[in-house]
């Protein structure tokens, strides 16, 4: 694996969050070759942000992205969640 990516951790999270909303942190985890606790501070930064959205569905967290929260860059602060996770999607 690369010593370095263009993307940080919470981007990371924040697009396998909007590809598979119904993912546990353990799964995002195994999938990005990160710590599960790592993930949850990223998911709770992300939440507390206005990124994401976590709702109770029985026992399990789902989320929901939000795609009008502006990006927190100042140069880029005109675009939007919508924006990066356009291209990036499969």
């Amino acid at each position: 694996m690369p010593d370095w990516s263009l993307l940080s951790t919470h981007g990371l999270v924040l697009l396998s969050v909007a590809e598979k909303p119904e993912a546990t942190t353990r799964e995002i985890a195994n999938n990005l070759g990160m710590a599960e606790r790592s993930v949850q501070r990223v998911v709770t930064d992300l939440d507390s942000g206005g990124y994401i959205d976590r709702k109770k569905v029985g026992r399990r967290n789902q989320y929901e992205v939000n795609h009008a929260q502006s990006l927190r860059h100042p140069i880029k602060q005109h675009k939007r969640v919508a924006d990066l996770l356009t291209g990036l999607i499969e």
